[in-house]
């Protein structure tokens, strides 16, 4: 193999490889991914040499509420493929004169912006679950719930109008959404009233609040959606999901050091 073979070979397979660094630093610094938020845990520890921080997130609990359908229904019954969908919950109530009707408008907005990225047939988002909490459960019944649905033409398939106990939906709202606090000012714990969409993750981890009567704070939560549907299941990890880069680079080291071999011996046949 002459110089300048030898060089080609060398070239076609490190330029790839320079091409797949720079495209990833591109993108881990163009994507801003929603946070997480409320830590439970924060442990360190040394993994090769290396300090690893991990991270606990605040993980919501179950619910056991009804739907419009009358259909009693918890967390288990918003799964896809054995994963967890990406929730958009907000609270509202029946009666409500002002607010309520233009959060369920926008929420409607929401569900039909969101959609599958098929060209054809159904394109409704089955990733994604909608979930609207009524704060006045003694008045909202199935029927009133079903009767508000039919106001907004609700499509059921991905979501849900909800009431039941009212403790375990106020304590939802107040201790585990930690509404109160991005309120800024607190809300009245006898009768919460709220703005906020909030967006949770596959893991029921909080991932952002929106105000729900804001179109560009919608707008930004629906590119949020995308966004963490595009994120990988952190439960399913390929055995090599961390060491791509490492891989790349004994690759890279590999091939250099495979073109310093070839010039030695080409200088040694030369001799």
């Amino acid at each position: 193999m002459n110089k300048t073979a030898l060089y080609a070979l060398l070239l076609a397979l490190i330029f790839p490889l320079v091409c797949y660094f720079i495209i990833k630093k591109m993108s881990d610094d163009a994507v801003n991914m929603p946070p997480r938020f409320y830590p439970d845990s924060v442990t360190t520890k040394k993994v090769k040499g290396k300090i690893i921080t991990d991270t606990v997130w605040h993980r919501l609990p179950d619910i056991a509420l009804t739907n419009q359908l009358g259909e009693k229904v918890s967390w288990k019954d918003m799964m896809k493929d054995s994963t967890g969908k990406i929730i958009v919950a907000d609270f509202f109530f029946t009666h409500c004169p002002t607010i309520c009707p233009r959060l369920t408008g926008m929420m409607k907005w929401l569900q039909e912006s969101v959609k599958k990225s098929e060209k054809v047939g159904d394109r409704t988002a089955d990733y994604v679950q909608f979930l609207s909490f009524s704060i006045d459960p003694e008045r909202d019944s199935v029927a009133a719930l079903k009767k508000w649905a039919d106001r907004f033409q609700v499509n059921s398939v991905n979501w849900w109008l909800l009431t039941g106990n009212k403790k375990e939906i106020y304590d939802l709202s107040i201790n585990e959404m930690k509404l109160g606090l991005v309120d800024g000012n607190g809300v009245d714990t006898s009768f919460i009233h709220t703005d906020r969409f909030v967006l949770i993750d596959r893991d029921r981890i909080i991932r952002g609040y929106y105000h729900g009567l804001d179109s560009s704070s919608i707008a930004q939560l629906s590119e949020d959606i995308v966004l963490i549907s595009l994120e990988k299941d952190r439960k399913r990890k390929s055995f090599l999901a961390d060491e791509l880069d490492l891989i790349a680079v004994v690759f890279l080291l590999t091939l250099a050091g495979l073109g310093i071999f070839f010039v030695l011996i080409r200088k040694f046949k030369n001799r």
